[in-house]
């Protein structure tokens, strides 16, 4: 089989959703005839037309109010956000409508949509193209938050959100999009809520997502070298954690390191300590440590961008440390 780059595994996600689901469509800016702005929905627009590939305006409040309305109404709508940091000024309907209302309407409404598109750190792209989201929405009660590290899998929870009937954000990181896979044949969907093992080892659990899987991919190869053995996983969901992986991982190994490009104040990995504190602390034979950005807003020169967030040799120096 050919490998596949991972926005062209969004895209067939999306495509074959869309063919076997006609309540499947898409909204956004640029998402039409231009093919979005990472081409995740390009071929889409020509194949099912305008009335389930929507060009929205500049208006990232209005159209994922739309969407909100839609699903209650039976559709299932995919927002691509064409930075999820533009999302920002659709908080309220992300929060307080497509959160909540099944919550408050009794029941009565599901609120099947999908939120997706490019955020994380990338090349200078500057503070407001680097938001890390996923901390921001973690505390609204309703969502599910997914990160998608490959294209095998981006492929496989994009789906499984599409067809979930629950609001779903996907976040998606703007350096992977070139990543190449070789993917299943057939209709092949992953569970939301299940987190990956990357790499079985018996030292140290390495808790991560996104795009510093494949830094501590990187770092468990001179790791290894040194007489090293890891444990990477890959939690997918953020939200929920799937606190039964974790859990087994850290009974085998009893030693845990958190590696996120989220902020560390608030931050996903801030929680999952705590988490993990409040559930496996007498499992634990040392101090989880938590290696996050920093708190400050992303430079664009491109040194000190990769000064904000944590690197390879900085997991490597983290793991000698907890295994003294």
């Amino acid at each position: 089989m050919a490998e596949t780059l991972m926005f062209n595994a969004l895209r067939e996600a999306t495509d074959e959703e869309m063919a076997r689901d006609d309540k499947v469509l898409v909204i956004g800016e640029d998402v039409g005839q231009y093919g979005g702005s990472y081409k995740v929905s390009k071929g889409l627009y020509e194949k099912y037309g305008e009335l389930r590939v929507l060009d929205t305006p500049i208006a990232e409040n209005s159209f994922t109010g739309m969407a909100v309305g839609a699903a209650m109404c039976g559709l299932r709508p995919i927002i691509e956000g064409m930075n999820m940091g533009f999302l920002l000024l659709a908080f309220n309907q992300i929060s307080n409508n497509a959160g909540m209302l099944r919550y408050t309407s009794g029941g009565n409404f599901k609120i099947p949509m999908v939120i997706r598109g490019p955020g994380g750190v990338g090349r200078q792209l500057g503070a407001e193209h680097s938001q890390r989201l996923e901390a921001y929405f973690h505390a609204v009660p309703g969502l599910k938050i997914v990160a998608c590290s490959t294209a095998k899998n981006a492929k496989g929870l994009l789906k499984a959100a599409i067809r979930d009937d629950n609001p779903v954000l996907f976040f998606e990181h703007v350096l992977l999009y070139n990543l190449k896979e070789q993917l299943p044949e057939g209709d092949y969907v992953q569970a939301l809520d299940k987190a990956e093992m990357v790499r079985e080892g018996k030292d140290v659990t390495i808790l991560t997502y996104s795009r510093m899987r494949h830094h501590c991919t990187q770092a468990a190869k001179k790791l290894e070298q040194e007489g090293y053995d890891p444990e990477i996983i890959d939690l997918i969901s953020l939200k929920p954690f799937d606190m039964e992986a974790i859990a087994k991982s850290i009974r085998k190994t009893h030693r845990v390191i958190v590696v996120e490009e989220c902020m560390r104040t608030g931050g996903i990995g801030a929680e999952l300590v705590a988490s993990i504190n409040d559930q496996l602390f007498d499992e634990l034979d040392a101090q989880p440590i938590r290696l996050s950005s920093q708190d400050i807003p992303t430079p664009y020169n491109g040194k000190l961008e990769n000064l904000t967030i944590i690197q390879p040799h900085q997991i490597e120096q983290a793991v000698r440390d907890i295994m003294v």
